[in-house]
């Protein structure tokens, strides 16, 4: 009984690294990505794209700093004046983070389609 639940737990621990290696975290990182940018009216071929240039760019690091662009209490979902939109770029904190996002926006929006 011992040795099965070792030999389950191993295996568990080899596929698990087998998916992450083979970019399973990869995958499910821009699929969640490209769900929120579309939920913020980005138009899902350039979400798609989107999604995929920052998983591959950006660590899950940088990516729950790009968290802090969105609405505080108080704020519109969508920013209405520039003053605002650089105040939430600078809740960033990350310059390569903003970097990826405004090329990967400028990039994909001319590629996808």
């Amino acid at each position: 009984m011992r040795k099965t639940v070792i030999a389950i737990a191993v295996l568990s621990l080899v596929g698990l690294g087998l998916w992450g290696w083979f970019g399973g975290v990869e995958r499910v990182t821009a699929g969640r990505i490209e769900a929120v940018l579309v939920d913020k009216g980005i138009p899902q071929p350039v979400a798609a794209c989107m999604g995929g240039r920052m998983a591959e760019r950006l660590s899950l690091m940088q990516l729950r700093k790009l968290e802090n662009l969105q609405a505080r209490e108080g704020e519109s979902e969508v920013p209405l004046t520039m003053a605002e939109f650089l105040e939430r770029l600078r809740r960033v904190d990350d310059r390569e983070a903003i970097e990826v996002v405004g090329t990967s926006a400028a990039i994909c929006s001319f590629t996808a389609g």
